[in-house]
């Protein structure tokens, strides 16, 4: 499934000047246009660059661009700091290195004591291919696609209980794809992390329509609203704890002292 999965230089750049127009950048509408977004011409315009050389990367014949060239290109096209450095991972690849493999599942298992020690705080910890290897009591009861075994990404989009708990589901979808594609590293990247990401391009139109539009931004903390069946409406702020060495992903959530969300998550942890 990887090459249904991995990204090129070209694909991002044409994405990406797919979604600025040509308001956004000061340069005149123009005619009708039979696409949205800015021309190639447009772009290598900005970028002080020459149509035809732009025109090579887009095409994958030019695999070398310099430091200032990606930089010209990320002010033409308006990228943040995730996005320039996702550019820069597309533009220069960094060789594949050897995981101590047998190591990270070793350690899986031992994150379930830890979490358990946490009661009030609704915790749980993903593998490499996304699936849950541990989570608290709490974790579960605030969603049940939380438990040992699920994929919450996967059920974000396939699982129509998750619509329900996220009043606020395509924000919520379009943060998970763009911060799938700020860590993702294709070529590292688990196998069945990587059908998972082909599934869902078939499956769900959404996740489809998000992952081709190839926007980047790491979040590792925010706010989220739930609205939960058995106590209402929650907002928690999120944390994710990378275990680089286990390759494990930690998400742990929380609501502001005082606050009628803490209030209705101390009840969900008595039922």
């Amino acid at each position: 499934m990887a090459h249904e999965t991995a990204d090129t230089l070209g694909e991002f750049l044409r994405a990406r000047r797919g979604q600025i127009s040509p308001q956004q950048v000061g340069l005149p509408a123009g005619e009708r246009r039979r696409v949205p977004g800015l021309r190639r011409e447009e772009v290598a315009q900005l970028a002080s660059i020459s149509p035809e050389y732009y025109l090579r990367l887009e095409q994958g014949r030019n695999l070398n661009p310099s430091d200032q060239i990606l930089a010209a290109l990320a002010g033409a096209l308006q990228l943040d700091e995730d996005a320039v450095a996702y550019l820069h991972r597309l533009a220069h690849p960094a060789p594949p290195a050897r995981r101590p493999r047998s190591r990270a599942r070793t350690n899986q298992g031992d994150l379930q004591p830890l979490l358990d020690s946490w009661p009030q705080t609704p915790a749980y910890a993903q593998g490499p291919s996304g699936r849950v290897v541990a989570a608290n009591r709490l974790a579960v009861l605030l969603c049940p696609f939380f438990a040992v075994g699920h994929n919450p990404l996967r059920a974000a989009f396939l699982e129509p209980e998750m619509r329900g708990l996220y009043p606020q589901w395509d924000d919520m979808t379009a943060k998970a794809v763009s911060g799938l594609r700020a860590v993702i590293d294709v070529d590292e990247a688990d196998s069945e992390l990587l059908e998972t990401i082909g599934e869902l391009t078939v499956a769900s139109e959404r996740f489809s329509t998000l992952w081709t539009r190839r926007e980047v931004r790491r979040r590792d903390t925010g706010l989220t609203r739930l609205n939960h069946p058995l106590v209402g409406e929650l907002d928690l702020h999120y944390e994710k704890m990378v275990r680089p060495q286990a390759r494990q992903l930690i998400v742990f959530y929380y609501a502001d002292q005082g606050s009628t969300s803490a209030e209705r998550l101390a009840l969900l942890s008595s039922l």
